[in-house]
């Protein structure tokens, strides 16, 4: 029985200390939670307040653009990792100058609906809608050279690749999908600007 009693007595304090673990451990979430809640209020006040500075945001991002191109050519490496940056960038460029629905996909519709009476005679002005908007194709692009310029610290993602090869490739893929574009903004007749409302003078009396 004393034995027993003794045994007894002595998982008390461990249950204690187990038990006592957790507020420590809720702390540091929360601690942790806190923080990164802070960060990101932080984070997004600074995009909303970069938001209308248009120049300056692509003028950091030519920067970042620069030192990066300039460690990579200091290092002689690290070029899948540009490659793939070039890659992200190209599909991004795609997306900032094709219209948000394809005018494929409208004239499909129309054609199944049957043709359509006007009902007036001129069409009201529609602005081109990007199908990525200019800012978020800015802060994607941004992202991507930070995280390409920190991939650059990891010698395990250097790669020996030869690159006039991957140099040749990027460069026919860049010039056949810019083409392809081409093609499409003429067969649409479209152009991935945004031309303001026309306005008229009142007649003179």
């Amino acid at each position: 029985m004393a034995s027993l009693l003794g045994s007894g007595g002595q998982g008390a304090p461990a249950t204690e200390s187990v038990s006592g673990m957790l507020p420590q451990e809720g702390t540091f979430l929360t601690l942790v939670s806190k923080y990164w809640h802070a960060f990101t209020r932080r984070y997004q006040k600074l995009l909303d307040d970069s938001t209308p500075q248009l120049l300056y945001r692509w003028v950091f991002t030519g920067f970042l653009a620069f030192i990066y191109l300039v460690r990579v050519y200091l290092l002689e490496g690290f070029y899948i990792i540009t490659y793939a940056l070039g890659i992200y960038l190209l599909n991004l460029l795609i997306g900032f100058l094709s219209p948000q629905i394809d005018p494929e996909t409208i004239e499909e519709e129309a054609e199944e609906e049957g043709p359509e009476l006007p009902t007036k005679v001129n069409d009201e002005f529609k602005p081109f809608i990007r199908r990525l908007p200019e800012f978020q194709f800015w802060h994607q692009a941004t992202r991507a050279f930070i995280i390409s310029f920190v991939c650059t610290f990891f010698s395990v993602l250097n790669v020996p690749v030869f690159w006039p090869i991957l140099l040749i490739y990027f460069v026919v893929l860049f010039a056949v999908t810019m083409k392809k574009q081409i093609l499409h903004m003429i067969k649409h007749k479209y152009i991935p600007l945004s031309i303001g409302k026309p306005t008229y003078k009142s007649p003179e009396k």
